[in-house]
């Protein structure tokens, strides 16, 4: 497999369900698949409250770890070729911000250079219930061609434990980035 193709750039924002961002990193490593994360000031906090890690922890899960505020890091720039974007979880407000074009800190230009480069962008939305500007927003995101995907469970693989559904969300998103050792359970049919 091509270099562009084991690097995946992951987003962590500061929405409910860090675990989807943790676990992201967690397998793409054990995939062999390089990671560049970015998390906002508000997804370390959240990575803490509900995770208990630190940011040094965090950081450790990643290949390579940018700050919001390093505009100039190599995932800023459309030569750093990437398999895909995934912003696991994606508030809404960093939703609008990249279905804006705000480029404002580096997790919001690196989606933005995801976009214009045509390469996969999938956001890991997290709210509910939705008002309309969230729902306009996704809209706009999905015109401009990311892959709005709220971490929502299947069931007919009959999971028993919270691992198992956040595990089978987090394939099927690897699957959808591109990356080819993905192992989300196919529907079986009936």
């Amino acid at each position: 497999m091509a270099a562009a193709a084991r690097r995946l750039v992951v987003g962590l924002t500061g929405a409910s369900g860090a675990v989807y961002g943790v676990r992201l990193l967690q397998r793409a490593r054990a995939l062999g698949v390089s990671t560049h994360l970015v998390a906002t000031p508000a997804g370390v906090l959240n990575v803490h409250h509900e995770l208990g890690l630190d940011r040094a922890a965090l950081d450790a899960l990643a290949d390579e770890s940018h700050a919001p505020g390093d505009v100039g890091a190599c995932i800023a720039s459309g030569s750093f070729a990437t398999a895909a974007m995934v912003v696991a979880p994606c508030s809404m407000k960093s939703l609008a911000a990249i279905a804006h074009g705000l480029g404002d800190n580096l997790l919001t230009r690196a989606a933005d250079v995801t976009l214009k480069e045509r390469r996969r962008l999938i956001l890991m939305v997290r709210e509910t219930p939705l008002n309309l500007a969230h729902l306009r927003n996704m809209v706009a995101a999905t015109e401009m061609g990311a892959i709005v995907f709220p971490p929502l469970p299947a069931f007919y693989h009959r999971p028993t434990t919270i691992d198992e559904l956040v595990d089978e969300t987090v394939e099927r998103v690897l699957e959808l980035a591109g990356i080819e050792a993905a192992t989300p359970k196919a529907w079986p049919g009936l």
